[in-house]
């Protein structure tokens, strides 16, 4: 009876634990892989061709900034795809509700309230709002403030955006 017991205390306590491991990573923070070489050299910037690497860059997920959705340009942001809901993308916002952004094709697209814009830093490789336009704020699943791993590259993530992707607000 005591082995029986001894299994049940335990069982109990891993259960809490996961427990509230799984409301701190869906309230607050969580890791994540990014991959791919569509945000290099901010992320994987050694890329290999293979589709899962060792050289995955894996970061630091806060979710805080969903209360509000309070984010500003050049915040690293998740979102969930706009074409698939279960597909997970990582962009640079870099224009905001209000903003005007010129796209190549000389056409101008105003981003309307509650939507941001999100580009690659890696432009050549990256499919992003230039394809599939504004994307809701409410798809944002939360912000990259830190890369985790691998251990030369930890460190805070630089929320700078150059001038030339810089969007001009009227």
């Amino acid at each position: 009876m005591a082995n029986g017991n001894f299994i049940w205390n335990v069982g109990r306590k891993y259960f809490a634990a996961g427990v509230i491991g799984l409301a701190i990573s869906d309230r607050y923070a969580s890791l994540m892989a990014v991959r791919g070489s569509s945000m290099a050299p901010t992320f994987n910037p050694y890329e290999r061709k293979s589709s899962r690497s060792v050289s995955d860059d894996y970061v630091l997920v806060e979710k805080l900034c969903l209360g509000k959705y309070e984010f500003v340009r050049g915040d690293v942001v998740v979102f969930r795809s706009p074409s698939n809901y279960k597909e997970k993308n990582v962009k640079r916002i870099t224009a905001l509700p209000g903003d005007s952004v010129h796209l190549p094709s000389f056409d101008t697209v105003r981003i309307p309230s509650g939507h941001c814009w999100v580009e690659g830093d890696s432009s050549a490789c990256s499919l992003d709002s230039r394809s599939f336009g504004p994307i809701p704020l409410g798809l944002i699943c939360g912000r990259i403030t830190h890369v985790e791993w691998p251990p030369q590259r930890m460190g805070k993530v630089d929320s700078g955006v150059s001038e030339d992707r810089l969007p001009f607000t009227t």
